[in-house]
């Protein structure tokens, strides 16, 4: 049982954690400091490499930051881990069409209608 009660705390210990990052960085990322929401959004996702929120989060701080590739690149890995979530799939279309790629972009527009119509908000 000790194992057990070992094992829960420090994986609530680590789930606090990367919550806490987390909103840090989405703190600072409404302060426009992208590089500093960067940073603590890498810390969130290195204590749990399937953090897709951060990874969606990761996404529009490149955005900002003017750079579409590694925008792109997060958001994929966000789709990775949660194919389900329409706003990851918004983002991807969004990025798409920034990049000129309108075959993709289209392609996940209909992802995204489609999720958000089967669980709308």
């Amino acid at each position: 049982m000790l194992q057990y009660q070992q094992f829960t705390s420090k994986q609530t210990h680590a789930m606090t954690d990367k919550m806490t990052l987390y909103k840090s960085g989405m703190s600072k990322f409404v302060q426009q400091d992208f590089a500093g929401a960067l940073d603590d959004l890498a810390q969130a996702i290195a204590l749990d490499p399937q953090f897709a929120d951060a990874y969606q989060a990761m996404a529009h701080c490149h955005e900002k930051l003017g750079d579409l590739d590694q925008a792109l690149s997060a958001a994929q890995k966000a789709a990775e881990h949660d194919p389900d979530d329409f706003l990851v799939h918004t983002s991807l279309s969004m990025f798409y069409q920034r990049k000129g790629m309108i075959a993709e972009a289209e392609r996940e527009k209909a992802i995204a209608a489609k999720l958000q119509m089967e669980n709308p908000l």
